[in-house]
């Protein structure tokens, strides 16, 4: 067993970003979500309520998409799950907001399922078109490897919820998947200095280390007059 773990959330950031985890480190600031994640998240709990909601109900929820298109979406969501047999072990968990700690890892699952035993991660942000991001991905990873350890059993498969928009998701837990796992656990582990610039600078956009890393933002461009050609 390490001595030191790595947390689920370095994982993630990592595996965005290991420049963005370098002054995340630095910077010792305050690492406590802000009251935004916490409403978004209990949307999770109030899925029945919200697709019996009047458009005009939902305006003041904190969902990301147009009040209609936000219960047309979570209405598919849950007719794909019931016709799955799914839905039903995603909306009575075995347990909620479960600390599990791994050979590696630490962090907090937000929902557990049982039989199978599979973690469900809860989602602020918007889902890709298709799948999840490759940074929640690892964090999935960490997640089914920490409450597998635990629990001494193998987890195949993790779930990733994005109740803001009414995405509900699963993923097996592959070769490639698990790969970028280690990838990320090593990065971790051996930053000790800023790493390279990443290639993807539109993940720099909105990064509130963007000033410090030095990258030129589309935000920034567009004040300079910096055009795609230049």
């Amino acid at each position: 067993m390490s001595d030191e773990y790595v947390t689920f959330s370095d994982l993630r950031t990592a595996a965005y970003c290991p420049r963005k985890l370098y002054y995340r480190r630095a910077g010792d600031g305050d690492r406590e979500p802000p009251p935004r994640v916490e409403a978004v998240r209990g949307l999770e709990r109030r899925y029945e309520d919200l697709l019996e909601a009047s458009p005009g109900a939902l305006t003041n929820e904190p969902i990301a998409v147009p009040s209609v298109h936000y219960r047309e979406t979570l209405t598919g969501t849950r007719d794909r799950l019931v016709e799955a047999g799914e839905w039903q072990r995603l909306r009575d968990p075995r347990d909620r907001d479960v600390l599990a700690t791994g050979r590696d890892c630490r962090g907090v699952v937000h929902k557990v399922l049982a039989e199978p035993l599979e973690p469900v991660l809860l989602s602020t942000g918007e889902p890709p078109e298709r799948g999840v991001w490759e940074s929640q991905s690892v964090h999935a990873v960490a997640a089914a490897k920490a409450l597998g350890y635990e629990e001494e059993t193998a987890i195949e498969r993790a779930w990733l919820e994005y109740p803001a928009y009414g995405v509900i998701r699963s993923i097996d837990l592959t070769t490639r998947r698990k790969a970028r796992y280690r990838r990320a656990l090593r990065t971790v582990r051996n930053v000790d200095g800023p790493p390279s610039r990443i290639h993807n600078r539109s993940k720099c956009d909105g990064c509130e280390y963007a000033g410090r890393c030095g990258v030129r933002t589309r935000t920034l461009r567009s004040l300079l007059g910096i055009g795609r050609g230049d």
